[in-house]
């Protein structure tokens, strides 16, 4: 194990970059954590890439992140990246930020202390406050929200319940939770037809708690609608079900800066001929262009970024934010979702908003470790 990453001086802050994870999302987190590695500057912090298998096991994985590309229209995996067969443990005690890898049959070998991670996980099992928990039990600080953002933050409908109490306009949906469908799905359903009937067809039926488009499907009528849901529940058994917006998809970025969170220009997703949403393929494999800064009036673009901040603080968020809207044909800005670890692969919208608002992709990685090292772990 001569080639296992050694202690390091004290002299730099220590970047333990964590990647991959048990969900859906793993390729996607794989290659978000490919552009942050190439991003951190090695002069002021030293790097640790530490990488979850989808069966859940912490690698220690090699700092390549030209091996952590999309290829052939494939999602890489940690598996690909990682040649040891141990496992990494982060400290348990909050005096001890010592992180260790076991191999069975070897004495455990300390790597040396971590001073920040940035958790690259998208999804369950890491985006939705899981590994926040795990990381506040530890004491050791982390780039992004905390354990309550994280979960409100995955949790689509939750999060659309705390954004109407503070008085965010959100789209209809109703949901359906897992016991109601495994008991009486035609209970269910009737629920979710009575929902069309009044607010019309098409539907877009979600897994209430992922991302990245993953599950998501656009129902035309009530003969798609079973396989919809069934499509939704193989991410997450709890569903949400929502009347389709007209209008423009607009996004904005929210950054935490020393005197507060502050917004980016916005973007605007415009629709594309060859898919008929905004899913998976088109954000990640066709790379569907975004319009920055979106063409809004001077009004229109200040009101979006107040929406947005506005959205960062009622979710009690941290580090950074993605939140998603649409700009009705009406004029009014209906909040659709806040992403609380949005995507940093090279199209993503995050990093391309804030490179327009004139903070470029290296500036912005090394803002949001910043912020993580201005922070204590435990109530705040």
């Amino acid at each position: 194990m001569s080639n296992l990453p050694s202690p390091q001086s004290p002299r730099k802050p220590r970047v333990a970059v964590v990647f991959g994870g048990r969900s859906s999302e793993h390729g996607v987190s794989v290659v978000t954590a490919a552009s942050v590695l190439r991003a951190i500057d090695r002069d002021k912090y030293d790097v640790l890439p530490i990488g979850i298998t989808t069966e859940g096991r912490w690698a220690l994985t090699a700092d390549e992140p030209e091996r952590m590309a999309i290829a052939e229209r494939r999602m890489p995996t940690v598996e690909q990246v990682t040649d040891h067969e141990g496992a990494v443990a982060l400290p348990v005690d909050p005096g001890n930020r010592e992180v260790v890898y076991t191999e069975a049959g070897a004495v455990p070998k300390a790597l040396g202390e971590v001073d920040v991670v940035f958790p690259m996980l998208h999804g369950p099992y890491g985006e939705d406050g899981t590994l926040q928990g795990l990381l506040e039990l530890s004491g050791v600080p982390y780039v992004g929200a905390g354990v309550l953002a994280s979960a409100v933050g995955m949790d689509k409908e939750y999060m659309k319940r705390i954004f109407t109490s503070f008085g965010l306009a959100v789209g209809p949906y109703v949901v359906v939770r897992p016991r109601e469908w495994e008991r009486d799905p035609a209970a269910a359903r009737d629920r979710v037809l009575a929902f069309a009937a009044e607010h019309g067809w098409p539907l877009f039926v979600k897994p209430a708690r992922a991302g990245s488009s993953f599950g998501i499907s656009k129902v035309d009528g009530p003969e798609g609608l079973d396989a919809a849901i069934d499509e939704a529940r193989r991410h997450d058994p709890k569903v949400i079900v929502e009347a389709m917006l007209r209008g423009r998809e607009i996004e904005c970025g929210v950054l935490e800066f020393e005197d507060g969170p502050r917004a980016s220009v916005p973007a605007e997703i415009p629709p594309t001929s060859s898919h008929d949403f905004y899913d998976f393929e088109a954000k990640y494999i066709d790379s569907a262009d975004g319009v920055v800064p979106a063409p809004l009036t001077p009004e229109q673009t200040a009101q979006v970024q107040r929406l947005a901040v506005a959205a960062f603080e009622a979710a009690s968020c941290e580090g950074l934010v993605r939140a998603d809207f649409f700009l009705l044909d009406n004029g009014e800005f209906v909040i659709n979702e806040i992403n609380t670890m949005p995507g940093f692969t090279p199209i993503s919208m995050y990093p391309r908003m804030w490179q327009e608002s004139g903070i470029g992709y290296p500036e912005l990685v090394d803002r949001l470790i910043q912020a993580a090292l201005r922070r204590s772990t435990g109530l705040r």
